[in-house]
């Protein structure tokens, strides 16, 4: 039996085929031909008001997250993590409606009125009937 020593020739013949058609996948794969500007990521900065002006103490935070900011006394903040192109923003404060704010390509500063929403308290308080307490008295 006759042995073929490893030359370059040899290799490239037979693993050449090869070789090309994994380049090409690599070169025309979508994942790595994304643009700069879809995945990079930006610092946000807004202001929230209402009908009176700036809302202190807003809160904003990012969809399925826990990761949030609150809006200082000028209704002013800014996103403590960097955002993406997709990411959403939910806009929330007692006796206002909750408002989502999707990020696009060219969010950097975001400026949100919120509108007031009813809040209806349900039942009543009952004073006729004395506190008492249920520790008991040595």
């Amino acid at each position: 039996m006759k042995t073929r020593a490893l030359t370059p020739r040899y290799i490239f013949k037979t693993f050449g085929f090869a070789i090309a058609l994994m380049m090409t996948l690599f070169t025309f794969n979508t994942t790595y031909g994304q643009t700069k500007e879809a995945t990079q990521e930006r610092t946000i900065k807004g202001l929230v008001t209402n009908e009176d002006g700036p809302l202190p103490g807003a809160n904003i935070t990012l969809k399925d997250t826990r990761i949030g900011a609150v809006t200082n006394n000028d209704g002013e903040f800014t996103f403590p993590k960097k955002l993406k192109t997709g990411d959403v923003l939910i806009f929330s404060y007692l006796g206002y409606e909750t408002q989502k704010i999707a990020i696009t390509d060219n969010t950097s500063f975001i400026t949100l009125e919120l509108t007031p929403d009813m809040v209806e308290m349900i039942g009543a308080v009952d004073t006729n009937k004395p506190y008492k307490s249920k520790r008991k008295k040595n």
